[in-house]
């Protein structure tokens, strides 16, 4: 709670010195804070039953909300796609979850079906990346069930994610070799890459508060390659930009400490492991593209957060 008080609080702070409009982030920290507090009371009370309607909830959503992936199917595998591969890797998780949290063969199978759903609705959905991170996180979540420790496999999980931060940032300053930036590079729409320069470009300038939160594509040295919603799609830079350097830290930190947080959970290790799967395939997906630009997703992140970190009633 300090650490979303901080965020809340850091956007207010850079909105005042900068000018912007600090809603969208407060509202974020809003519904990730409320849906941890829900995952945490309904995980308590149902913890097999509460996951898997939310597994039901984030496939329907997905299904049923055409606007979270605005862009044409065959614009890219991770064009505007990024909420619909959220919700899809979310759901996964929390199917899974659900699964390795019951003790009877028969709900574990039906959940199991449930989780495995999530691959052929991002085929359906004409969300490439949806069913890649679907499958991924079924993949970990088998793996989790012959894991005897947890803590090396959540390192391994953040340094997944510190990764694809580190390529993000590597494609967007030009470090990569020409072939091997082409290839990247062409996973995206064609406006993606400079969306992302201008983005770095305004966190070079304005590296201590940034240019304010919602505030990008204002400056005049930005134009051109911006998008409809004015944002750059990918949250470390888009926080680079708006909240400087303190706002990415600040948002690694939450992620890291909700790491930590199923690394000290009572949960059985598989429940956590496949949680912090699904949540690194989110934290992959808001690196490139504007996953968390949607409150169904950070609510769903806050939720599955909650269920395997709650302790349930009958321990």
């Amino acid at each position: 709670m300090l650490l979303l008080g901080a965020c809340a609080g850091w956007s207010l702070i850079t909105a005042a010195a900068q000018g912007g409009r600090p809603e969208g982030v407060l509202l974020a920290v809003l519904a990730l804070a409320a849906g941890y507090a829900g995952g945490r009371v309904s995980g308590a009370l149902l913890p097999v039953a509460a996951p898997c309607a939310g597994a039901a909830a984030g496939l329907v959503l997905a299904v049923a909300l055409p606007g979270l992936s605005p862009g044409p199917w065959y614009g890219g595998p991770l064009g505007a796609a990024g909420g619909t591969a959220a919700l899809l890797a979310l759901a996964a998780g929390a199917a899974c979850c659900a699964a390795w949290a019951s003790g009877v063969p028969a709900h574990r199978l039906g959940l199991a079906a449930l989780a495995c759903a999530t691959v052929p609705a991002g085929l359906v959905l004409g969300s490439a990346a949806g069913c890649v991170a679907g499958g991924a996180v079924l993949l970990c979540a088998l793996a989790a069930g012959s894991a005897h420790g947890r803590g090396r496999w959540l390192a391994g999980l953040a340094g997944a994610a510190g990764l694809v931060s580190a390529g993000l940032w590597a494609v967007t300053a030009g470090a990569l070799p020409g072939g091997l930036a082409e290839a990247v590079g062409g996973w995206f729409p064609a406006h993606r890459v400079p969306q992302w320069q201008d983005a770095l470009r305004l966190a070079d300038h304005h590296l201590a508060l940034g240019v304010g939160p919602g505030r990008f594509g204002a400056p005049p040295g930005v134009g051109g390659t911006l998008p409809a919603d004015g944002k750059p799609h990918s949250a470390p830079l888009q926080q680079a930009a708006e909240q400087g350097l303190v706002g990415v830290v600040l948002l690694a930190a939450v992620f890291c400490w909700v790491l930590y947080a199923l690394w000290r959970t009572a949960r059985p290790t598989p429940v956590a492991l496949t949680a912090g799967a699904a949540l690194t395939a989110l934290a992959a997906l808001a690196s490139v593209s504007n996953a968390l630009s949607f409150t169904p997703v950070t609510a769903g992140a806050g939720l599955l957060a909650g269920w395997a970190t709650a302790r349930p009633w009958s321990t």
